[in-house]
C-alpha cells in the first residue's frame, strides 16, 4: 500500500485548461500504478478545458466531488454535479466548462 496525503501533491500542467488547479493523486511517478492514473482538477467559475479533439486513445472518467461542470462532445452536452460520473470512450472529443459562479472540484481517472 501506498498512502498519498493531499498537503503532499504537487500541481500539473493540463494542456488546454484553464482558470483551474491540477493535482495528480496517483500515477506512474507518483506511486507505481501502471494501469491509469488519477487527479483533482478545481475548476473556478468560467474555468474548464478547450475542446480535445477525438486523437486520444486512452478512457477517461470524471466524478464531480463539489460543485457543477458542463461536458461537451459534437453531438451532446451533459451537466454532471456533486457525485455524479461521466465515462469517455476512447477517440471521443470533449470540452468542459464551469458555467456557475461557484467553483467545482472534478476527481479525472484516465487509462494510460
Amino acid at each position: 500500500m501506498k498512502k498519498v496525503e493531499f498537503k503532499d501533491v504537487k500541481p500539473y500542467k493540463a494542456p488546454k485548461h484553464f482558470d483551474c488547479s491540477t493535482l495528480r493523486l496517483q500515477g506512474k511517478d507518483e506511486t507505481g500504478i501502471t494501469k491509469f492514473w488519477m487527479g483533482v482538477t478545481h475548476f473556478l467559475p468560467g474555468g474548464g478545458a478547450e475542446y480535445a479533439y477525438e486523437d486520444s486513445p486512452t478512457e477517461k472518467v470524471y466524478v464531480v466531488l463539489e460543485g457543477e461542470v458542463t461536458v461537451k462532445s459534437k453531438t451532446e452536452t451533459i451537466v454532471l454535479r456533486k457525485y455524479d460520473s461521466l465515462f469517455i470512450p476512447p477517440f471521443e472529443g470533449r470540452e468542459i466548462i464551469n458555467e456557475t459562479n461557484m467553483p467545482a472540484t472534478m476527481l479525472v481517472v484516465v487509462n494510460y
